[in-house]
This record gives structure tokens, C-alpha cells and sequence, in this order.
């Protein structure tokens, strides 16, 4: 059970259940993942790799059950391709992200940019995109597709608002909370919403697995902010530092650059803004960081998040669904890859 096996579950039924429904998932990602061109066969294939814990599936398929309601083969089906749909739109963004971000790896493997060229991630990523729109289109109810489409287009402002503040290190906190909330925890938020109101959720109940899935989205992201200056490299599985080397300001250099006495603001808002590789520096700056207590700030701003996010389950019924979602919240900010 690849997608589950560093996500502890409240007890074997319910990790065996999710391990055979997340198998269809992947079928049906497969499936819509081909192509009768040999070349793009082979990438199609490649790109599998990118798949870790299927965070926005497995959360589509809790937030299905934990609404409470019986579970049909409509149910089943629908909310396997609302899965499959945000799990392709997120390898999508993976892919794109890479060309950003100038990266080499990612799950321990070549990205598709080193392995190929950006113009094929660039094109890759979009036939993704393609294809998880075709997906969405063989589901009855039409109004998904909107709203995935609106969502996605949440996905490209947030990326796009990072990409004209990369560099400016003058960047607030409102803004960076609007970036995350657009190009991370927009589509982590409508797959709860979206698994549920698949499930029959009324209104109220699917806004509610949305907001959700927003504060749990954000408080990921931060999480995984926080790995890209403090984490192994061996066990997150990608190249670390990359933030900084961008010009992108993330929360705990954000709080840092508020706190650190004025020469030393000086030197890294030049990093910064240079955009060149580290060289070795992360390990000093992450010192510096910690000494100002900003790592220690993002943290217990990601498992606010996160208490938050859990709160909002307390209406739902009391299910193993409902005790999985409380127990995965807490591994978000657990987590070291």
C-alpha cells in the first residue's frame, strides 16, 4: 500500500479499505494517463513516480464517508474520479512547478525537465491538465467541473502572484497566506469538498470539509516550506534550499527578516533578490533562522492551522472516516517529508 504506508491509520479495516479504493484511483489515473505516441507513452509512465501519499485522494475518500451517509456504487465511482481528476491536477502542477523552480529531482528521481527539457515538462504538464478535464467531464453532474475549473484557475493567480513577488523581500504576511491558500490549498481544500458532496453532503457540511481542507492545506504548505530550509534531502526526496535560491519569501524567513538585526537583513534580502545558488549556506541560515525563532513561529503557525482544521470535524459524525481525517491533520505538521 505505497500512497498509505507513512500515513498511520485508526486500524487495519480501514487502511485495507482505502488501500483497494485508492487502487482504483490510480486505475483510473492510469487509464486516462496514455497515449498511442510511444514518446509520450514513456513520459505519461515517468510521471507516475511523482506519486507520493496521494494526500488530496485519500482526503476525498475520507471526506466521502465521514459525512455519514451510505456508501453506493455511485458514490464509489464519482468520488474515485473526483479523486483521480485532483490527483492529476496536482502531478500537473508538480510537473510545471519544477520548470519554476529549476529542480532535479523529485521522489528521489530525475524530473521531467532534467530528464527531458523544460519545454517538454511545460507540455506534459499541460496534456495532464488535458486529461484530468476529460476526466471530469464523464461525471453526470456538470457543476464538478466548474468548480474544479474554477479552482484550478485559484491555482494559476497563486502561482502566478509568487512568480511577480519572487525576489522582493519586503514581501507581508497577507500575501503570502494568499498565495498558499491559492496555488496549495485550493485544490487539497475541493477535493474535501468535493468527495463529500459526492457522498450527498448538503451545502453547509461540503463548505465546511472545503474550509477544511484550506486550513489544512496551508498549514502543509508551511510544513513544506519549513522541510525546503530544514529537511534532508535524501529523506524529502527533492532538492532543498530552492526557496531562497528563487527569490521565493516563505514564512520563516518572512518572520526572520522582521526580527534579524539590520546588517544581517541586509545580506539575505541581497540573496534574496541575487537568486543564486546557495553554495552550501542553507545550514547557516537555517542557524540564523532558528536563533530569531522563526522556525519555531512557522511551526506553531502550521499546528494552529491545523487545530483549527480539526475543529471543523467536530460537527461531522463520530466515524473511523472522521478519526482518520483528526489523525492525518496531526501528520501533516508531523511530517519530515
Amino acid at each position: 500500500m505505497t500512497a498509505l504506508t507513512s500515513i498511520p491509520t485508526v486500524h487495519k479495516d480501514l487502511e485495507a479499505d482505502l488501500a483497494r479504493r485508492l487502487a482504483v484511483v490510480v486505475e483510473r489515473i492510469a487509464g486516462q494517463l496514455t497515449s498511442p505516441i510511444p514518446e509520450v507513452e514513456e513520459l505519461c509512465r515517468h510521471v507516475e513516480r511523482y506519486r507520493g501519499k496521494m494526500l488530496r485522494p485519500v482526503l476525498a475518500l475520507l471526506c466521502s464517508d465521514a459525512i455519514g451517509r451510505e456508501r453506493t456504487d455511485v458514490v464509489t465511482r464519482e468520488v474515485a474520479t473526483v479523486a483521480a481528476v485532483v490527483e492529476m491536477i496536482h502531478l500537473a502542477t508538480l510537473v510545471h512547478d519544477d520548470v519554476l523552480d529549476d529542480a532535479d529531482t523529485r521522489r528521489g528521481a530525475p524530473t521531467i525537465a532534467k530528464m527531458r527539457s523544460s519545454e517538454v515538462a511545460v507540455i506534459l504538464g499541460d496534456f495532464l491538465l488535458s486529461q484530468a478535464y476529460h476526466l471530469c467531464s464523464s461525471l453526470d453532474d456538470q457543476r464538478t467541473a466548474l468548480r474544479v475549473g474554477e479552482v484550478t484557475s485559484a491555482v494559476c493567480e497563486g502561482e502566478m502572484l509568487q512568480l511577480v513577488r519572487r525576489g522582493q523581500a519586503d514581501l507581508d504576511e497577507e500575501t503570502y497566506y494568499t498565495i498558499v491558500e491559492r496555488k496549495t490549498a485550493a485544490l487539497i481544500a475541493v477535493a474535501c469538498e468535493l468527495g463529500a458532496k459526492h457522498a450527498g453532503a448538503d451545502d453547509e457540511t461540503a463548505r465546511r470539509m472545503y474550509d477544511f481542507g484550506r486550513d489544512l492545506g496551508v498549514a502543509f504548505q508551511i510544513q513544506d516550506d519549513l522541510l525546503d530550509l530544514v529537511g534532508d534531502e535524501h529523506v524529502v526526496g527533492k532538492t532543498l534550499g530552492k526557496d531562497i535560491e528563487m527569490g521565493k519569501v516563505t514564512l520563516p524567513v518572512l518572520h526572520h527578516l522582521a526580527h534579524c538585526e539590520a546588517g544581517e537583513r541586509a545580506d539575505l534580502t541581497t540573496l534574496i533578490r541575487a537568486q543564486v545558488p546557495l553554495n552550501g549556506e542553507r545550514r547557516t541560515i537555517v542557524g540564523r533562522l532558528h536563533a530569531t525563532g522563526s522556525v519555531a513561529y512557522a511551526q506553531k503557525a502550521a499546528a494552529d492551522l491545523v487545530e483549527r482544521a480539526k475543529s471543523r470535524l467536530m460537527a461531522l459524525p463520530d466515524t473511523d472516516a472522521r478519526d482518520q481525517l483528526l489523525l492525518m491533520a496531526d501528520q501533516v505538521v508531523r511530517r519530515d517529508a
